[in-house]
This record gives C-alpha cells, sequence and structure tokens, in this order.
C-alpha cells in the first residue's frame, strides 16, 4: 500500500487505488444516511467482505483514517427507535467514527488509556492514539488472534502457536522492540534436555510441553500481572512467568479447542472451550510456586463455547455460545446459574464488560449492550454497522463526556470486514423499544434484533463455519 509517512501517522495518497477505496466509504449513502444501517452483503466469505470496495466519489474530509458520524440527524436516527420514550437529558449509543484498513480482518485489540492497538491477519499490529495512526510493529509470521498488555511489556498470540512479546522505548514512546518470544530459546533449550520433558501428541511423535502445537486463541492476565495464561486449539492451556516468560504449567483442559480463558475471582480460571463445556481451574500454592487443578464444569452443552468475561466487579462470569446465547453465573450465590442473555441469531464471537454494561459481539454483524440492574440485564442497544463478523471488543471509560449523572464508554469493535469502529455508549442510554422491523421479545422477556443480512457459514469450510474461533 503506498502512503506518506509524516510523523509517524500513515495516510492514504488520495489519487492512489486506496485512498480512492477509503473515500468512496465515506460518502456511500449506507454510511452517511444511516451509520446503523446495513447493507445486504453476500454470504461470508474469508477472502472477500464487502466494505471500501462499494462506488462512490472521492471523499473531501481530511487525510485521516477516521471517518466521523456525529450529526446531529445520526444521533437522533441512531437510538433504535426509542427516542419518543428516550430521557433526553441523555445521550443515545451512537457510531463515532470508522477505521477501514486494506491490510487484512481485523482479530484482536487492546485499549490503554489513548492508546488502541489492532492486530491482524497481515500479522501487524498498529497503534492508534485519538484516532490518528500513532505507531506499529510487526511478526515475522503468525496472524495476531490475541493482544494483552501487561504494563510497560504488550504480549501478542498469534495463529503460529507463538507469543510474542514487545515493549515500549524508554526514549520514544512511538517505538516498540521485540524483547522475546515464547517459549524462550533458553527455556526450550533447557526443558529439552529432560526426556520426561515429551509429550506424545500422536503415535511415534514426541514434542516438548511448553510448546503451543496449534494457534494461540486468546491471553489473559492474574489480578497481579505477575502470571500469564494462554489459551489454544491444542486443547491445553499454558501458564507463564511474566518476569523472566518461563513456562511454568500446561494443563490439558479439554477434549477440543480451548476458545476462551479468563482469570476470574477467588483464584479461580474459567476456560471455554469447542467442546461445548466451561471448565473451572483453582490455584494454590504449592511450595514456591503455583499450580492450577480442575475445580468443576460449570457448563455442559452441544453447541462451541466461543467467548468468555468476568465483569468488573468479579460477580458474574459470561460465557458466549456458537447458538448465540450467552449464560451466566453469579459469585455470591456459588456460582449458580443465573440466567441467559437472547440477543444474537448467530454465535458470539467476544463478549467485554465495563462499569453495569455488558456487551456481545457476535457472526451476525450486531453488538448488543446489556445494563445490569439489580441482577436483571436490560438490553439498551443493537449496534450495527460492520459489514462482517464482529470478533473482538475493546473498552475504555470516556472520562473527558462522562458527567456526574452520566458515565459514558468508548467501545471499540473490530470486525472479519476488515474494520474497527467506535462507539460512544452511555449507561444511562434509554432502552430498546422493540419494533416488528429490526427486533421483537420472546415470550420470556428477552430482546431478540431482527438483524438482516446476517451472513451464513454453514456452507463454508473455513474457521469460521468450525467450531474453533
Amino acid at each position: 500500500m503506498k502512503g506518506s509517512s509524516r510523523g509517524n501517522r500513515i495516510f492514504s495518497e488520495e489519487n492512489s487505488i486506496c485512498g480512492q477505496k477509503f473515500g468512496k466509504l465515506q460518502n456511500s449513502p449506507e454510511h452517511n444516511d444511516s451509520a446503523f444501517t446495513i447493507s445486504s452483503p453476500p454470504d461470508y466469505d474469508p477472502d472477500y467482505l464487502m466494505g471500501a470496495e462499494e462506488a462512490g466519489p472521492t471523499s473531501p474530509l481530511k487525510k485521516s483514517p477516521w471517518s466521523a458520524h456525529m450529526n446531529i440527524s445520526d444521533d437522533k436516527n441512531n437510538s433504535n427507535d426509542s427516542s419518543e420514550t428516550a430521557n433526553e437529558s441523555f445521550s443515545p449509543n451512537v457510531l463515532m467514527g470508522s477505521l477501514v484498513r486494506e491490510e487484512g480482518h481485523i482479530y484482536s485489540l487492546a485499549s490503554s488509556g489513548d492508546l488502541l492497538y489492532t492486530g491482524s491477519d497481515s500479522k501487524n499490529i498498529r497503534i492508534w492514539k485519538k484516532h490518528h495512526e500513532y505507531s506499529g510493529f510487526k511478526s515475522n509470521s503468525g496472524l495476531v488472534k490475541a493482544i494483552i498488555i501487561a504494563r510497560e511489556k504488550i504480549f501478542t498470540g498469534h495463529q503460529d502457536g507463538k507469543i510474542r512479546v514487545w515493549k515500549v522505548s524508554s526514549k520514544n514512546a512511538s517505538n516498540h522492540k521485540r524483547i522475546g518470544t515464547l517459549p524462550t530459546l533458553k527455556n526450550y533449550i533447557k526443558c529439552s534436555m529432560k526426556p520426561s520433558n515429551y509429550v506424545e501428541v500422536k503415535r511415534n511423535s514426541k514434542v516438548l510441553w511448553i510448546k503451543h502445537l496449534d494457534s494461540i486463541s486468546c491471553l489473559s492476565l492474574s489480578e497481579d500481572q505477575t502470571l500469564l495464561y494462554s489459551a489454544s486449539w491444542d486443547k491445553t492451556f499454558k501458564v507463564w512467568r511474566v518476569s523472566d516468560f518461563k513456562c511454568l504449567e500446561s494443563i490439558t483442559a479439554h477434549d477440543d479447542a480451548v476458545n476462551a480463558l479468563v482469570v476470574g475471582f477467588d483464584g479461580l480460571v474459567f476456560t471455554g472451550s469447542a467442546d461445548g463445556t466451561v471448565k473451572i481451574w483453582r490455584k494454590e500454592l504449592q511450595g514456591k510456586g503455583t499450580k492450577h487443578f480442575f475445580s468443576q464444569t460449570l457448563l455442559k452443552q452441544e453447541c462451541a463455547v466461543t467467548a468468555l468475561a468476568v465483569n468488573s466487579d468479579a460477580t458474574i462470569i459470561y460465557c458466549g455460545s456458537s447458538d448465540g446465547l450467552v449464560n451466566f453465573w453469579e459469585r455470591e450465590k456459588n456460582l449458580q446459574h443465573g440466567g441467559v442473555l437472547r440477543g444474537h441469531k448467530l454465535a458470539v464471537l467476544c463478549l467485554a464488560t465495563a462499569g453495569c454494561l455488558v456487551f456481545s459481539g457476535s457472526a451476525d454483524m450486531g453488538i448488543c449492550v446489556w445494563r445490569r440492574v439489580d441482577g436483571d440485564h436490560i438490553c439498551l442497544s443493537v449496534l450495527t454497522g460492520h459489514t462482517g463478523p464482529v470478533k473482538c471488543l475493546a473498552v475504555e471509560r470516556d472520562n473527558e463526556n462522562s458527567t456526574p449523572g452520566e458515565k459514558r464508554w468508548t467501545v471499540y469493535s473490530g470486525s472479519l470486514d476488515k474494520s474497527v469502529k467506535m462507539w460512544r455508549v452511555s449507561e444511562q442510554a434509554p432502552p430498546m423499544v422493540p419494533n416488528q422491523k429490526h427486533q421483537h421479545y420472546t415470550s420470556d422477556g428477552y430482546c431478540v434484533p431482527m438483524l438482516s443480512a446476517a451472513p451464513s457459514f454453514a456452507s463454508r469450510g473455513g474457521k469460521m463455519g468450525s467450531r474453533r474461533f
């Protein structure tokens, strides 16, 4: 992609092909008339998704990859048809901007203050600051499946089964240097000396237990950020010490790919798998170190578990599944099942929490915003603007625009349509009012958005059609 570099900001030239495609996206009717209306794309294809390829005039906007959706008509039109009953003192949940790059599908996001890290199948990790490209770095191989930030270190999990570690330069905050790859060469050589460190993976085939044999699906940190957890499609999760990158444990956790892992509360670790189960692992002190032991199976079902999240108060564990449901369990009731959130027609691919809000992103291209009030969950919005499955979410507090009476959040969503979108979300936004065209309520009171143009994966042979996510 040809572009100009100006102060660590890379933009498409206005007369380049990519620049024209970006301009066409800005002025296309489907984006300007209503940022929350989905046009009908073709059936999902991993190698092609509708987006910047649509025709239209060249954009007169500034050379920034962010497109704004800030006009008053958008705010009124995008409040999920609840404007008649909305409390006008609070802001609706709206799309603030879109970032489109012609370099691959977005698989991972991580936010830290005013910085946003994005990972894609281009192997690039890009860093955005205040909605402008700030910096970036690139791995040698393996698309970026997960990103997690631990103080001055950034860990990235890749499809090649490796975890790469990056550090911000003390002299220049825009420079990131790779300082290691897990497992480290030192750890690998030392471990290879003992025959007992090899495990059999196939008949007459053994490998070191410290190495992941398949794609990294997710990363998580312990509460004190001393331990890093990596889950993989190889059915295991591993525990790494952050201080020296040593692999401490490898646990064969499931009978199929581990799609999700989250560190919970009371020393518990939750894992979700394509085998349809959610399992709890208990961390215990043992000598000078720690060991993880199986505690119980929280869920067992036919469909794959695809996402896990713990709320900010560490009182509820949420679980998304390939059937579009979100189950949850409550800590105060000894992890008794609390209920089901029914808001999607296709698989829930990602979950995030902030304050009293829960966000669920789905293969149906929508993002449901739920507010928990006294144990009940109310659907505030269905954020619809992506033209591909929503694969990852990140949330940051919007301190500049929050008030004592209204807490706001900035939500970033990454999609397989090759874009990242930024949303403004208010905890005090009015709940959805159902209408026949867009959503309805089921007999048990749950809101189900009737999203049009939901792609079908059943007939496809790619990863999205499998139980691995």
